[in-house]
């Protein structure tokens, strides 16, 4: 398959000339090309925001759903269709801030999904403020005096979970981040990418060339499977590593922990639905 088929013509693309979210459209088309999945075999889930609109720009199906949720409805369509490619697209604010209560319970459930957050340490839909990953003294119209609080750092929260993989990717850099996105997609469980980006309207600190010059790869001896060593490296800052932090092959899914797939794996919804028994359950709790 070629990239330019998830195309969709029609799309009346919002974002700023010089956003980072292209760079992620073109680098998210090219890996699910090289994966061949099919358009009809995959579901974009969102929340709000600049990345949630991300799925209206590539062919697949979609649901969108309320500000910092979208984790929860992404979960469910996995569980009832375990076939489907499931990818839920939001950013910094939407994923940490609204839902991080959302964040923090998907990864202890481990669905089979992939979650890419767009970071660029601004809140870019609403005009900038500071989002829950901006950096302290970032000054916004609404944080005057700069920004107090501690960077909320996902890896790390998603490591000390035990989330089954977690990395981190810089938009800029298209051939990494096509692999780190193929290699998240493949895994089996849930998938946590946080990928660097620039807000070139909103977020006038953390730029091209500061992403450029404040971050570096993992070396090369570093090793995912060691938990330990994943959070130690997922704490840095000044400079911020980027790549393939680590990866849990013996969790799980929440898939798999369903007793409905126990004895027959066919997706819920082909099914027949036994209304008798239905109605005989609903009968017998009134």
């Amino acid at each position: 398959m070629k990239p330019k088929d998830y195309d969709i013509k029609e799309a009346d693309v919002a974002w700023c000339p010089g956003c980072g979210n292209f760079s992620i459209l073109r680098s998210l088309k090219k890996a699910l090309a090289d994966l061949e999945i099919l358009p009809e075999n995959l579901v974009f889930v969102s929340g709000i925001g600049q990345a949630g609109k991300l799925p209206h720009y590539i062919r697949g199906n979609v649901f969108n759903g309320l500000h910092g949720r979208s984790l929860s409805p992404a979960t469910g369509i996995k569980a009832v269709h375990p076939e489907l490619t499931v990818i839920d697209v939001s950013g910094d604010g939407c994923m940490y801030g609204e839902g991080g209560n959302h964040f923090m319970h998907t990864v202890r459930r481990n669905p089979n999904i992939t979650n890419l957050v767009h970071n660029n340490m601004v809140y870019g839909l609403t005009k900038g403020q500071a989002s829950p990953t901006s950096q302290i003294d970032f000054n916004t119209p609404l944080q005057v005096d700069g920004v107090f609080l501690e960077p909320f750092n996902p890896l790390s929260v998603a490591i000390a979970l035990d989330a089954s993989f977690v990395a981190r990717v810089y938009s800029g850099d298209r051939k990494q981040t096509i692999e780190i996105f193929k290699e998240a997609i493949k895994h089996k469980g849930y998938s946590l990418v946080d990928i660097f980006q620039p807000c070139v309207t909103f977020n006038r600190v953390n730029t091209k060339k500061w992403f450029k010059e404040h971050t570096y790869y993992l070396e090369g001896d570093h090793d995912p499977l060691d938990r330990n060593m994943a959070f130690s490296r997922s704490i840095e800052t000044g400079e911020y590593p980027i790549g393939i932090f680590y990866k849990n092959l013996n969790k799980r899914t929440f898939e798999d922990n369903l007793n409905v797939y126990t004895d027959e794996k066919s997706p819920l919804f082909q099914r027949k639905v036994e209304m008798d028994k239905i109605r005989a359950l609903i009968d017998s709790n009134r």
